[in-house]
């Protein structure tokens, strides 16, 4: 069954990318008359619209489609219908675009995920796309998972009490980030700070999680008789007469003030805020674009996950390298990638993602991700972390090599003395074009 459903979500892996892309290709195209064999001969052969019949063919490899063929979904997975020639053995489906999610449409928004029922090799992690009209509510509720949040556009007004009766109001704006622990009730609410309300990304501790699954106000309260509520809350059964049938889940409202405060409670106010305001921390600018990493040394109240958000220049890779103990969940805000997986005993495939695809790195297996389009390309890497995973980390191939005897480096891979001793010996992270070194 999971193999069937990897299959299928490689047939129909690209089909919602919409991110913009120019029709001229990129330096790292391979093309008839632009690339020699030995120069370049595993560059992706196209873009998700260039103006060509895809094919696949590499070389003197492969054969044309004289069948039917779905050539926009061809288009945007080059590296699925011509793989480069590099690529060997099998690895799971990696890739899923969030516009191949049935969407939930309601009063007020909407919302879609992805799990393991779309993409099964993510076990650790879940993702949820929702959007809210100004004013518009995600419904009081709570979890079993943790949930932390970037959002994409617009502000939302966020409120929470934990278990000690501690509570929190706060405001978050594009790039920035809630986290709600499990079993933490919170609510949700788009300002009229902008037209369009607000859209946010939400990923979950778990792989197996499901947004129909949510413990909601509404949905509880309509299953229990109102005599019990009403004993609950010390006051007439009448009082109850209006509340929901069923669950509200999103819901049309009026948009909260600016600068709310909460109710003053007797114990206070949360110790940890669930809120962090990474659009205001600075960018760590490197040689082929940036990257701003978010753990819990800085976002105290984030526990379970952490994140790196990273820009890649046109021509330029996040470089070589692995995370030794923890899974990654990437989301793709803009341009066009390509990443290549090795799963150790000769198993590497390769995929290409566009703005809104989900990715999935399972711990230790070795990956770029390369910029194959001519504009920034940007992207969220996230993480479970935990007490014995630690928070954000990764191995780098270059510094790895640069910081060993040079004589067992040459003994591997037969380079020479001068490209060892140009090795960096301090992670690089985002490298530029070849041609920059």
């Amino acid at each position: 069954m999971v193999r069937g459903l990897a299959l299928n979500s490689l047939l129909f892996a690209a089909i919602a990318a919409t991110a913009p892309v120019s029709n001229s290709p990129p330096s790292s195209i391979s093309a008839a008359g632009s690339a020699s064999p030995t120069d370049d001969p595993n560059g992706i052969l196209w873009l998700p619209n260039s103006d060509i019949i895809p094919e696949p063919e590499r070389e003197t490899l492969g054969a044309t489609v004289i069948g039917p063929q779905n050539v926009r979904i061809d288009l945007m997975n080059a590296d699925l219908l011509a793989p480069p020639t590099t690529d060997s053995g099998d690895i799971p489906n990696v890739k899923w675009p969030m516009g191949l999610s049935h969407n939930h449409l309601l009063s007020g928004g909407w919302t879609r995920q992805e799990n393991i029922d779309n993409l099964p090799i993510a076990k650790k992690m879940a993702g949820v796309n929702m959007r809210l009209e100004p004013g518009a509510i995600r419904e009081l509720h709570w979890h079993k998972n943790s949930e932390w949040a970037y959002v994409l556009k617009g502000n939302v007004q966020v409120t929470s009490v934990n278990q000690n009766g501690q509570n929190f109001i706060g405001t978050v704006g594009p790039g920035d980030l809630w986290y709600f622990p499990a079993g933490i009730p919170h609510s949700l609410q788009a300002t009229n700070d902008t037209a369009d309300g607000a859209e946010f990304l939400l990923v979950l501790d778990a792989g197996d999680f499901s947004a129909d699954s949510t413990f909601l106000l509404t949905d509880w309260l309509a299953h229990v008789p109102k005599e019990v509520i009403a004993k609950n809350f010390q006051t007439s059964v009448s009082e109850f007469n209006n509340i929901p049938s069923k669950e509200l889940y999103i819901f049309p409202s009026v948009p909260p003030p600016d600068n709310q405060e909460p109710p003053q409670s007797p114990q206070g106010t949360v110790p940890h805020p669930f809120t962090y305001l990474l659009s205001q921390v600075p960018i760590t600018p490197l040689s082929g674009g940036s990257v701003k990493v978010v753990d819990s040394t800085v976002f105290t109240a984030s526990t379970t996950i952490a994140a790196a958000e990273v820009t890649v220049n046109p021509g330029a890779m996040r470089e070589l390298h692995w995370h030794p103990t923890q899974d990654e969940w990437v989301f793709f805000l803009e341009g066009s990638a390509r990443m290549t997986l090795f799963a150790a005993s000769s198993n590497a495939r390769t995929w290409d993602f566009q703005a809104g695809d989900v990715g999935y790195v399972p711990a230790s297996y070795g990956h770029y991700v390369e910029n194959v389009g001519n504009m920034t390309l940007k992207f969220l890497e996230i993480f479970r972390t935990s007490k014995t995973t630690g928070d954000y980390s990764d191995e780098h191939d270059c510094q790895w090599l640069a910081l060993i005897p040079p004589e067992l480096v040459k003994a591997h891979l037969g380079l020479s003395d001068e490209t060892i001793a140009a090795m960096k010996k301090t992670k690089q992270i985002v490298v530029g074009p070849a041609s920059a070194w």
